[in-house]
């Protein structure tokens, strides 16, 4: 599933092609994906015109002049594409812009969502009002992360991915920054101390901003929308790298933890 560098790259691509551009076609092609598309979706939107994109958490957000705000997920295979050749079954919604510009929302599985709400009302439409902070953002240092797990006996893997904690980390961002951390994925959340936490914090920021400037990892069908692929997984340390060798000289290994991979180093994270 493409996390949090996939959509903050995916949102600039997007920004290039649709910032300050007016919607001259709004043609969503089925009535849903995982959830309902709205039914106005085509007539709120048409001759509109873009003033602003943004991410939250996973999601992408396209504001308009009308003050409506297109709200997309890219679920478990979607992609934008830029100036498709040819429209094909799985371009679930098409957007044409009065300078000739296409773009075509990419879903194959069909895990992604659409929604449209008012732009003065987004923060309070579900799920963000469910939402921690952003991890690149001031809100999320180590003295908020040592609040929000106090107590909790969950594995700091777990509490991590909890997007109430947390906003927008997923499964191989979560394994990367325990690794550079130094934590061991099956910590306790609340037995961490000041210290360490200060390491996790930086170690997030560092390495989301490290995939962002990557364009984001290639995983199944992701890809940027002018359909380059992102690299960051050449710079993977554990995810995906059961048996070789980390950093640290130990070995990589892997385990199962709720239905996913978790890959860790027992020699450095502790």
């Amino acid at each position: 599933m493409p996390e949090l560098p996939e959509v903050e790259t995916t949102v600039t691509g997007l920004a290039q092609v649709l910032d300050g551009e007016r919607l001259t076609l709004v043609e969503p092609r089925r009535a849903d994906l995982r959830w309902p598309i709205p039914v106005d979706l085509r007539q709120r939107l048409t001759g509109s015109t873009v003033t602003a994109l943004w991410r939250r958490a996973k999601y992408g957000l396209i504001g308009t002049d009308r003050g409506d705000t297109l709200i997309f997920h890219l679920g478990m295979s979607g992609r934008w594409r830029v100036d498709p050749e040819s429209i094909g079954t799985h371009d679930h919604l098409v957007l044409e812009t009065a300078s000739g510009r296409r773009l075509a929302l990419n879903d194959p599985r069909r895990f992604g969502s659409l929604d449209l709400v008012r732009t003065d009302a987004w923060e309070v439409h579900t799920p963000f009002t469910r939402m921690g902070p952003e991890p690149l953002g001031p809100d999320f240092t180590a003295t908020y992360l040592r609040g929000a797990l106090a107590g909790r006996t969950s594995p700091i893997k777990a509490a991590l991915l909890d997007q109430r904690i947390v906003a927008g980390l997923g499964n191989i961002y979560v394994c990367e920054a325990l690794n550079i951390a130094r934590i061991a994925p099956g910590t306790l959340s609340g037995r961490i101390g000041g210290p360490r936490l200060v390491r996790l914090v930086e170690a997030i920021r560092a390495v989301l901003i490290s995939a962002i400037a990557a364009g984001g990892s290639t995983l199944r069908d992701y890809a940027r929308p002018d359909g380059e692929l992102g690299y960051f997984s050449k710079q993977w340390r554990v995810y995906g790298r059961e048996g070789e060798a980390c950093p640290c000289g130990g070995t990589v290994s892997r385990r199962v933890d709720g239905g996913r991979s978790t890959f860790y180093c027992p020699t450095c994270q502790r």
